[in-house]
């Protein structure tokens, strides 16, 4: 079994191939679009493939430990090294990541949103492939660093090119929001490497050494994680970026936004900021829990009051990752096990969820509420799928949506040593009104979307343009083959992990008990 996990070329060929095809597109003019299209799908397929086999190598009697590791000197000057793993909490991520990828470019096959420049849309998404992996397999501050940032140009362009009127706001907001965060972040990584001795960037090590540092300085440094990480969750108050850049990003934008993205931020706290400031850990969890509960009810507030279904989903991800977040700040294995499986829950309804937004955007050309119902009558397939993902994403149990809210509010009954156990008990029931409004703001979103009559606005009746309309009744169809094709896998997971928790937690809870062995809860 060594040399399977010593077969450290993997990860680098399954993070650094998207860019292969991006290579390639380069040299394929903007005219060829079915070239280009054919070529970035190859390209997620076959970084799909490496993903796999990565699967199929991976030793999981040994998902506590870090594996597939690779280490190579990269920048002496600074101490910094190319280190990468993976262990049983960045393994569903990563692989989530190479999944939601091919859904994506499937999907975009005939979804290219407008101005239709193919190449560089598609070319941008590899790019974006290439930093999402990383980041869940750097071993060393500075190429996480170098990653998590990677990530931030291609969105900024999806949104701010290919968005919604509102685009430029919303792709600057998103970009400076970004910034802001990680510039803190960065900061708060030298100071851990300076005060470790300067001797590595390299996760193991400082996970080793930090703990040493004065208390009273680990608190300081983890606020500049703290505010990096949470503007990536995004928690409350470091949200607003978000609803603005879901409502405006084209489809795939959003859908890749909710799926990976906004998992970079929860991934850092369990893979760097908990570990490696174990004492400032344990001062500002209660602070974490209280802003993530906080999270969970206006998140699902703010649901109920918005009139755009794209914006209300966007809402929707700001509850969910509360429930993440308070999950990671109890700082107990069963949290954390939470927490993981809440990441990839949230990761395949919201993707599935925006991809159904973006279809009715496409068939009906609004995404306000008040002007879309009888989705069951019209386009019955599409109806029933927005049905079973409003039900997913409210936590309905035998779906994977379940598995990530009721461990995470369970595990606020109990946190690790040295947590007031009043506050997070009380937290726990705040946590568990918020299932209630989320039960309200999706089945609100359902009844007003897919029941009663269609509007006869896209029907082809009424208002004396009937010839119009009877255009737009040639285009409200229902699902068609490549919508079937991207959204399957999503849907037949949300089944798979909603019966069988177990597939996934019997891979993270080995990785997430090294993380906490020191907080003894």
């Amino acid at each position: 079994m060594d040399q399977l996990r010593d077969a450290n070329w993997v990860l680098s060929v399954g993070t650094f191939l998207p860019l292969a095809g991006v290579l390639v597109m380069l040299f394929i003019p903007k005219a060829e679009e079915q070239l280009n299209k054919a070529v970035a799908l190859l390209t997620a397929l076959a970084t799909l493939a490496v993903g796999v086999y990565t699967m199929t190598q991976f030793d999981y009697d040994q998902a506590g430990k870090m594996q597939f590791v690779a280490e190579t000197n990269w920048i002496s000057v600074i101490k910094s090294t190319y280190h990468i793993g993976v262990d049983g909490i960045s393994l569903p991520l990563y692989f989530l990541s190479m999944v939601i990828t091919v859904l994506v470019m499937i999907y975009s096959w005939n979804h290219i949103p407008s101005p239709g420049n193919p190449k560089a849309f598609l070319m941008l998404m590899l790019v974006l492939q290439t930093g999402m992996a990383g980041t869940f397999i750097a071993q060393d501050l500075i190429l996480f660093f170098v990653f998590f940032e990677i990530v931030l140009l291609p969105m900024y362009f999806m949104i701010g090119v290919w968005g919604g009127e509102n685009r430029q706001y919303a792709s600057l907001k998103f970009f400076l929001f970004t910034m802001f965060g990680s510039a803190l972040m960065l900061v708060a990584f030298l100071a851990l490497f300076f005060k470790t001795g300067a001797e590595s960037f390299a996760i193991p090590y400082l996970v080793e050494n930090g703990g040493a540092i004065a208390k009273n300085t680990q608190v300081w440094i983890f606020a500049g994680m703290f505010i990096g990480f949470a503007v990536k969750v995004p928690m409350f108050p470091f949200h607003t970026w978000l609803p603005d850049a879901h409502t405006q990003a084209p489809t795939q934008g959003s859908v890749i936004l909710a799926a990976i993205l906004l998992k970079l931020g929860t991934y850092g706290f369990m893979r760097i900021a908990i570990p490696t400031l174990p004492g400032a850990a344990v001062e500002w969890a209660p602070w974490i829990g209280l802003l993530a509960v906080i999270g969970i009810i206006y998140g699902a507030l703010g649901c109920l009051a918005q009139s755009d279904m794209k914006r209300l989903i966007a809402f929707s991800s700001v509850a969910h990752m509360g429930f993440v977040m308070l999950g990671i700040s109890t700082l107990t294995s069963f949290g954390m096990n939470a927490a993981v499986f809440g990441m990839v829950a949230h990761g395949l309804i919201t993707g599935m969820l925006f991809f159904i937004a973006g279809s009715v955007k496409e068939r009906y050309h609004t995404l306000e509420i008040s002007r879309l119902s009888g989705m069951l009558q019209q386009v019955p397939k599409l109806g029933w799928i927005l049905g079973f993902c409003a039900m997913a994403s409210l936590g309905l149990p035998g779906l994977a949506g379940f598995w990530g809210e009721f461990p995470a509010i369970l595990s606020a009954y109990n946190p690790a040593d040295g947590l007031s156990e009043e506050a997070f008990r009380v937290y726990m029931v705040i946590a568990a009104l918020g299932t209630v409004f989320a039960a309200a703001y999706l089945l609100w979103l359902y009844q007003r979307t897919a029941f009663g009559e269609p509007n006869p606005e896209f029907t082809g009746q009424g208002d004396g343009h009937g010839h119009h309309h009877g255009d737009g009744h040639d285009e409200v169809h229902d699902v068609n083959t490549l919508e079937w094709i991207a959204w399957t896998p999503l849907l037949v997971a949300i089944v798979l992990f909603g019966v069988l928790p177990n597939l996934m937690f019997k891979i993270i809870d080995p990785a997430v008990t090294t993380i906490v062995s020191g907080f003894g809860g």
